[in-house]
């Protein structure tokens, strides 16, 4: 091969060190040109060039190898730009999830100096559909949307309207030990034809005392703690699980700031 370069010079001029061109040869992300069989040097064409920078820029971004050898291999334009959107897409949710830690942190940092405003209510029993289990501490969030996605898709098809805020319910065991009792729920002013894991309940009254979150769900363990420090200050405690309603949440908003989250702890009222 006239024309060939050896590993040590196809480093120069692509910036990609030797160690990272034997990886992709490995992997078959940039194969050489040529291995001689004999001394099992590697040599590679000015032709290649654009390949591998193309897909130092793809890594770059943090695209994973079996990505980046979708995309040079894509048969089709709208195949390539797909696999570049999703991608895209997943950066942008890594990059909504360092937001939110990034957030969190600061409010430790920064804790807020005002007081919570709490108040003392009442809540009737309520007629809803819901989906109730035992669930990991872990796994909360995402059984948390999708049972919540599953009741609004169940309430929608048949042609309901919610008749308040959708709410839940958590077991005191659920933060204690990690794993406990949940239920997600969306109040309805008439029976609902029950499908799946949904089923129709009573949301029981209670009485409760009661702050509102601003926020993402990410930060409401520090309004957990004040409205907890509250409750052992100035009202009696009672065992139930705590409550939460959802005044302003995704469906509304994809803004998180603007969240807003009803936060209900069981008491027994001594005076109104």
């Amino acid at each position: 091969m006239s024309d060939a370069l050896t590993i040590g010079d196809f480093s120069l001029m692509t910036h990609l060190s030797i160690k990272t061109l034997r990886y992709y040869h490995q992997v078959g992300l940039l194969e050489p040109a040529e291995v001689d069989s004999n001394t099992g040097y590697r040599y590679y064409r000015v032709e290649q060039i654009p390949t591998a920078q193309i897909i130092q820029r793809f890594r770059d971004l943090n695209m994973p190898v079996d990505e980046v050898k979708a995309v040079l291999a894509a048969p089709d334009l709208d195949t390539r730009n797909a696999l570049i959107a999703a991608h895209l897409s997943r950066l942008e949710g890594e990059l909504e999830q360092t937001r939110q830690a990034v957030m969190s942190l600061r409010n430790l940092l920064e804790p807020a100096l005002a007081p919570i405003s709490v108040e003392h209510r009442t809540i009737p029993a309520t007629q809803a559909v819901g989906i109730h289990g035992v669930v990991d501490l872990s796994d909360l969030l995402f059984w948390y949307h999708g049972a919540l996605g599953e009741l609004y898709a169940t309430v929608a098809v048949q042609g309901l309207q919610p008749s308040g805020p959708s709410g839940g319910l958590f077991s005191s065991e659920l933060f204690q030990y990690e794993r406990g009792e949940a239920t997600v729920f969306v109040p309805v002013s008439r029976d609902v034809q029950v499908v799946g894991r949904v089923s129709s309940l009573v949301v029981p009254g209670a009485e409760l005392a009661i702050t509102v979150h601003c926020g993402p769900n990410t930060t409401i363990n520090a309004t957990y703690g004040a409205l907890g420090a509250y409750v052992s200050k100035h009202a009696l405690a009672v065992a139930g699980p705590v409550r939460e309603y959802y005044l302003v949440d995704a469906r509304n908003t994809s803004d998180a700031t603007q969240w807003r989250t009803e936060i209900g702890w069981p008491i027994f009222q001594t005076s109104k």
